[in-house]
Parts: structure tokens; sequence; C-alpha cells
């Protein structure tokens, strides 16, 4: 199959890879864009892994707050250089992970930041759950395992769906900028605030103090 300009630039839109990189991956895959996409974020996955270990200490701090005023995001992304974190490339990224924070609620960056107690405890439940929708105990463990692992990908950023392209993980969507620019790109930590989070909770709870102290 002939590798046209058009579907060139289509492939380069739709991954952000050099027009040579497009067109070298189009050509290996005999212009099936579908096969050349998941070419470039193999390459992308192995530039990252190459990179993973160099010092970023330099990059962004971003502010999100969504209209309206409901929710705020703040969320330090480094890269290496000031000059990577100056680029539109690089802030656009950022941005994006500041509206990823916002709208999908991680709790934590990655999943070896998970405290261990919350795991046991979410193991726990899950194994509850397993026994009480009657499956056999010799399955159990394999369910809780399944359940962990979907659990990670709820509560850890790095391995939430991208809210605006679900079929990569934001992981992904990192190693595709670090094959890009050419710098290692780490997530370090982030916050997010939601008006009256918690507050019903509190409220709640001093309720039942109350009522306790009344008894």
């Amino acid at each position: 199959m002939t590798v046209t300009a058009q579907l060139v630039k289509e492939l380069r839109e739709r991954t952000g890879a050099g027009m040579m990189d497009c067109k070298k991956a189009l050509t290996e895959t005999d212009g099936d864009l579908e096969k050349a996409i998941e070419l470039l974020r193999e390459k992308g996955l192995a530039a990252a892994a190459k990179k993973a270990g160099r010092i970023a200490a330099e990059g962004l701090v971003e502010s999100y707050i969504h209209p309206g005023g409901r929710v705020g995001v703040l969320v330090e992304v480094n890269c290496e250089t000031d000059f990577v974190a100056k680029t539109d490339d690089f802030q656009t990224l950022v941005r994006d992970i500041a509206m990823q924070i916002a709208a999908a609620r991680p709790e934590y960056v990655r999943r070896e930041e998970v405290p261990a107690e919350i795991l046991e405890k979410e193991k726990e439940i899950y194994k509850v759950q397993a026994l009480e929708e009657g499956k056999p105990e010799k399955i159990v463990h394999k369910i809780v395992e399944g359940r962990v692992e979907k659990y990670f990908k709820e509560a850890c950023l790095l391995e939430q769906p991208f809210i605006k392209d679900p079929d990569k993980t934001v992981q992904t969507l990192i190693n595709e900028a670090i094959a890009r620019i050419g710098e290692n790109i780490s997530v370090r930590r982030f916050v997010r605030f939601e008006r009256g989070e918690g507050l019903e909770k509190r409220q709640n709870d001093l309720a039942a103090e109350v009522a306790a102290q009344l008894k």
C-alpha cells in the first residue's frame, strides 16, 4: 500500500509523533493506520524506559480551576530542562494531566504509593464480596487479584484511562510525550480540592459524638 501524505498527516495528528517517524511506521506496517499507531506507542514505551532513570528536576506546577470554582487542582510535573518546561508541547501535557485529575479523581500518582494498610483493607473487602456472591473459595484469590487491578486503574493517576482518549492510559500519554520531547517526564505529586468535600462526613461525625455524650 502506498503511504500517502494524507495518511502521514492523520497519523501525526493522532499520535503527535514526528513526520519521519510516522512515515517510517506506516511503511513498516504496510500503510495500516491502527498498526502504525500501536507501533509508535511501543516505541514510545521503549524510549520512556531508557530515560526513566534520568533525573527530572525541572518542570511546572500547574493549576486548574473548573468553571464555577467547584474543583481545583495543583500538580507538579517534572522534566529534565527548563527549556523543555517552556515548550508548548510540555505545557499542554501538564494541563491535560491537571484536567485528568480534576475529572477522574485519582487518589495517588502510582500504585507504589498506595499504603499497605489501605491495600490490605481493599483485598479483605473484595474477598468478602466474592464469598458473599457465592464464588468458589478456590478462585476467590484470582477474583481478588482482578479487583485489585481494577482498583489501581481507578485510584492511581498513571493507570487511569486518559479522559481525552480512553484507549490509552495517562502513563502512555506521558510515554508518548517522552518519545517526542526526548526527556524524562515524571508526575511528582498533586492535590485536588472539591468544594464541600468531607464536610458532610465531619458533620455526621460531630452529630454522632454529641449523641453519644447525651446518652
